[in-house]
């Protein structure tokens, strides 16, 4: 059995076999592609484990199957087909075991098996709120200057939005769809996919011509479950298909994200129950990669906004602390409430003056106008 044989007969079955139909991943694993296409064109016994009447539903699909036509058709629209072990061939799909892809057809020029060592998938509602769409891209935005891929599924919605915000950093973007890459679903994003597919990459498993079902799009997540390091979910209802992109991540190990939202929406709902459930929290692209990343990728630790006595040493903080927000005091009641001597208390209020938090006025010491009306004064207790 030649390389092309195997590569022909797999083009053929995507016609055939449903994405994720684990019967037919099984016929794959114990007969071999050539042969499962040879018994479904009529040639031999039928296959183990389907009734009578799904094999003659799927001899009937199998009349379609014209792999030289699909794969000359596809390389007139610049589309390449894909085989489990071919160099190109990302092996963490593998872990969908008999879900696994038959194969993939793919448009545009880089590598995507490199891409996927290095992806994060961003998915969400279609029906996303402003807030949504907003963050989505600036997510994938700081994903991509990060050097990393963003993978989503070409939907209207957070989809949309994390490939734009990709594209728009000059990142790299991958969408996957659920219909025959030569075909515009859904069609107001012609542009966007036109876009990705020279910036990027299109990928699916249906043939030309191939058109999308519900039951599709949702077989379609678990390829971009597998494909990437994790999924995070930026806005869902309840019941939603990127819920079950990010649980299906959950199974084959890989991290599951959410970035939080509104109580007040129902698009929260499904995030939110995913982060009681399973998820983990995430605010932006660092904590991210801090999941998905290599070990030493750290997201930076947060701090609110830094004020000029958040530079204090202790010493000088504990008797600044002491100062009311009205009103001088003498040194000798400053060290009492510092748990200090009046020399060290005097000696930390001239260091306090040369930074223009305290000021003399005559035998006492009071707060600058600076330190009573600005930013450092909800930190004083005023």
């Amino acid at each position: 059995m030649t390389a092309d044989a195997e590569r022909r007969a797999r083009a053929a079955l995507t016609r055939a076999i449903e994405p994720g139909d684990e019967v037919g991943g099984g016929w794959l694993r114990r007969y071999g592609a050539v042969e499962v296409a040879r018994r479904l064109a009529g040639t031999g016994d039928p296959l183990p484990g389907v009734s009578a009447r799904r094999w003659t539903g799927l001899r009937s699909r199998a009349e379609r199957m014209s792999p030289e036509a699909d794969l000359a058709l596809a390389r007139g629209a610049g589309i390449r087909f894909l085989c489990p072990g071919d160099p190109e061939w990302p092996a963490q799909l593998d872990d969908l075991g008999d879900a696994r892809p038959i194969g993939l057809w793919v448009r545009g020029t880089p590598d995507l098996r490199l891409w996927a060592l290095r992806s994060v998938a961003v998915v969400g509602a279609r029906a996303c709120t402003e807030y949504g769409a907003h963050v989505a891209a600036g997510l994938a935005a700081d994903l991509a200057v990060r050097g990393w891929i963003v993978v989503s599924g070409g939907a209207y919605g957070i989809d949309g939005a994390a490939h734009r915000g990709t594209l728009g950093r000059g990142g790299a973007t991958v969408a996957v769809l659920a219909c025959g890459l030569d075909r515009t679903y859904p069609p107001g994003h012609r542009a966007l996919l036109d876009r990705i597919a020279e910036q990027g990459l299109l990928v699916g498993e249906l043939p030309p011509g191939d058109h999308p079902t519900a039951r599709r799009f949702v077989l379609r997540n678990r390829v971009i479950a597998a494909l990437t390091r994790g999924t995070v979910v930026v806005e869902a209802a309840v019941r939603s298909g990127a819920l079950a992109t990010a649980r299906r991540a959950g199974r084959l190990g890989r991290a599951v994200m959410g970035v939080p939202g509104p109580v007040t929406s129902a698009l929260s709902e499904g995030v939110h129950e995913l982060l009681r459930d399973q998820a983990v929290l995430v605010n932006d692209a660092a904590e991210v990669i801090e999941l998905v990343g290599a070990m030493g990728e750290l997201a930076p630790p947060r701090r609110g906004h830094v004020v000029p006595r958040d530079l204090l040493a202790s010493a000088a903080e504990q008797v600044l602390a002491v100062l009311p927000a009205r009103g001088a005091r003498h040194p000798r009641d400053i060290a009492r409430a510092a748990a200090t001597t009046e020399d060290e208390a005097i000696g930390r209020l001239y260091e306090l003056h040369s930074l223009g938090f305290v000021e003399r006025h005559g035998d006492g010491w009071q707060l600058t106008r600076r330190m009573r009306d600005g930013p450092d004064r909800a930190r004083h207790g005023a």
